[in-house]
C-alpha cells in the first residue's frame, strides 16, 4: 500500500469508540492489520489493479469487528491523503457492511459495490471523541438581548484525541481546570511573545480568576492541547451568538469561534500548525453536528495568523472594529473542511501521484501562532 511502510511497523493508532487499550494499525504486506493487545482483529488488503480494499476478519466479536473496520479505514485515509474515496468489495465487507452503511461510513453503489468516502468517515464523532453524545435538545433562552440555544453542560477530562502521522504521535484536547492549569497559563500569558497578542499579563491570582470565570461561563470552553501527553497550548472555544463577536455579523445558533495560545516554543512551526489547527476545527465540528460554520476574529494586522487561516480554509469576510482592536472576521464552512479534507496538509499534485503519505518531518521555524 505504501513503499515507506515496513512490515510489522505501527503506522497508526485509532481511538475509536473509546477502546481501551487503543487499536494499533500495522503494516502487513500489501495492507494494514488492525490489532488490540497483539491480536489481529482484521486486515485490510489493497487490490492494486482495482485500487479496492478487501476485508479479512480475524477472531473478533461483531461489535469489535466494526471498530476494527472503522479504525482500518481511518488509518487508510490518514496514510493516503491523496485518496478521497476507496472501493470496498461488498462480499469481503459483508460482516460489517450494514453497520458501515447505517452509520454513513460507506455508500452503496451499483452491483453491490460499497464506497468509503473520507469526507463522511471523518464526520463520525466516535472515532475521535472519547464520549460522543447526541446533540443537546434545543431550548431557546435569552442572555441580555441575545436569544440563543441553551448550551449543554461542559465536558470534563479528555474531549478529543487523534494520531498525527507526520509527527508520529498523539495530539489531544482536554478541558482545562484551575487546579491543573492556572500556573501553566500564568507562565504562558507572561511570555512577552504571547502578551504582545493577548495582553493578559498578571500574577497567578489573576489567571486563576480568569480561568475560573471562563469555566463558569456557559458559552466558553477552555481547553489544553497536548502532544504525547505534554501540554503545549491553550485554546478557548466559544458559542459565537453569545460572544462579543455575535453583534458584528449574522451569527447562527450553532456557530462557534476560538482563540489560541501556543505557549511552548518547541511546538511552533508549520508541521505543528497543520496538526493542532485542523484538529481543533475537527473537534468543533464533531462536538455538535449542527455547527456549520466556525468563525474567528484575529487582529487585522496579524499577518502570520491570517496566512495560517488562509491555508486552513478560512474565508475572509470583513474587517471591523472591536473596542480593543481592528479585527478580521474569518469563517470556515463544514462543507469546505470535510469536502476538501482540510484535517490534513494539502497534498501537492506530484506528491498525490506518487502516493506520498505525509509531509516533511517537523521543523521548529518560528511562526507566531497565538491569536485572540
Amino acid at each position: 500500500m505504501d513503499a515507506e511502510m515496513r512490515p510489522g511497523e505501527t503506522v497508526y493508532t485509532s481511538f475509536n469508540a473509546g477502546e481501551q487499550p487503543r487499536l494499533a494499525v500495522r503494516a502487513a504486506g500489501r495492507g494494514l492489520a488492525v490489532e488490540r493487545d497483539g491480536t489481529v482483529l482484521a486486515t485490510l488488503l489493497c487490490e492494486d489493479e482495482s485500487r479496492r480494499l478487501a476485508f479479512r476478519p480475524g477472531a473478533a466479536e461483531p461489535v469489535t469487528l466494526v471498530h476494527a473496520a472503522l479504525a482500518g479505514l481511518e488509518a487508510f485515509f490518514a496514510l493516503h491523503p491523496d485518496r478521497a474515496t476507496v472501493g470496498l468489495a461488498s462480499m469481503d465487507w459483508a460482516p460489517v457492511a450494514d453497520t458501515l452503511l447505517g452509520r454513513g461510513a460507506a455508500l452503496a453503489g451499483p452491483g453491490g459495490m460499497l464506497t468509503a468516502r473520507a469526507s463522511l468517515l471523518w464526520q463520525l464523532p466516535e472515532l475521535w471523541l472519547p464520549s460522543p453524545t447526541a446533540p443537546y435538545p434545543q431550548h431557546l433562552v435569552m442572555t441580555g438581548e441575545r436569544r440563543h440555544p441553551l448550551r449543554p453542560m461542559k465536558p470534563t477530562g479528555m474531549v478529543y484525541a487523534r494520531f498525527i502521522p507526520w509527527l508520529g504521535g498523539v495530539l489531544s484536547l482536554r478541558a482545562a481546570t484551575v487546579e491543573a492549569d492556572a500556573a501553566r497559563l500564568n507562565r504562558w500569558m507572561n511570555d512577552p511573545r504571547v502578551a504582545a497578542v493577548w495582553a493578559e499579563e498578571g500574577d497567578l491570582d489573576k489567571h486563576r480568576a480568569y480561568l475560573g470565570g471562563l469555566i463558569a461561563d456557559p458559552h466558553m470552553l477552555p481547553l489544553i492541547v497536548s502532544f504525547n501527553g505534554e501540554p503545549f497550548g491553550y485554546f478557548e472555544v466559544y458559542w459565537a451568538k453569545e460572544n462579543r463577536l455575535g453583534p458584528f455579523y449574522d451569527a447562527q445558533d450553532y456557530d462557534r469561534g476560538w482563540h489560541v495560545l501556543i505557549g511552548e516554543d518547541g511546538f511552533r512551526g508549520r508541521p505543528w500548525v497543520t496538526a493542532w489547527l485542523p484538529s481543533l476545527m475537527h473537534y468543533i465540528f464533531l462536538d455538535d453536528c449542527r455547527t456549520e460554520r466556525i468563525v474567528g476574529e484575529p487582529r487585522a494586522d496579524h499577518q502570520q495568523q491570517i496566512r495560517n487561516l488562509d491555508k486552513a480554509g478560512f474565508a475572509k469576510i470583513k474587517e471591523f472594529d472591536f473596542p480593543h482592536k481592528r479585527a478580521l472576521l474569518v469563517m470556515l464552512l463544514r462543507e469546505r473542511f470535510f469536502g476538501d479534507r482540510l484535517w490534513q496538509p494539502a497534498v501537492a499534485p506530484a506528491a498525490a501521484r506518487q502516493g506520498v503519505r505525509s509531509p516533511s518531518p517537523p521543523r521548529h521555524d518560528r511562526h507566531t501562532t497565538s491569536g485572540r
